[in-house]
């Protein structure tokens, strides 16, 4: 992601997300040496976006989502591919995210990767009051996934 894409994230931000960031936050989280942020293009077109802290050996996913117009596609699924290949070299051994409760098709594509729910967070979105599950990749290993199962291309935190 690069400062010319800010516009477009928070556009995709906005149709995902009840509540979403706002476009100063994205300009500081691209000047954190600790974060990266990346997005998804078909043709230059920006058409998804993600983005992780790496401190440590720790990674934190801090939100990814799709274009509802291209939902479906597999793109969520090879931005998180690529949001843990940047993670593993920056370092990070395991991986942690929240994900809202209701995101089936989400926790689906985390759990088709390794991610594993451990606790779960009671009015975490303050939007809408909705659960939060945390979920773990404990060690971060990319290995393909053994199974298909559906394709997280909502809005994924």
């Amino acid at each position: 992601m690069a400062h010319q894409d800010i516009d477009r994230v928070v556009e995709i931000e906005q149709q995902s997300f009840p509540t979403s960031w706002r476009r100063d936050a994205y300009e500081r989280e691209l000047l954190n040496a600790n974060a990266r942020y990346l997005v998804a293009k078909i043709g230059v077109a920006i058409v998804a976006y993600g983005g992780m802290w790496a401190i440590a050996d720790e990674a934190h996913i801090t939100t990814l989502a799709v274009d509802p117009e291209h939902r479906g596609r597999g793109i969520g699924e090879r931005l998180l591919v690529a949001l843990l290949e940047a993670a593993q070299d920056m370092g990070a051994t395991r991986v942690v995210l929240e994900v809202r409760e209701s995101n089936a098709i989400a926790r689906a594509l985390y759990g088709k990767y390794g991610f594993e729910a451990v606790a779960h967070m009671r009015g975490y979105y303050p939007d809408t009051g909705e659960d939060a599950l945390v979920m773990w990749l404990n060690p971060l290993r990319l290995a393909a996934p053994a199974a298909a199962k559906g394709d997280a291309d909502e809005g994924e935190r």
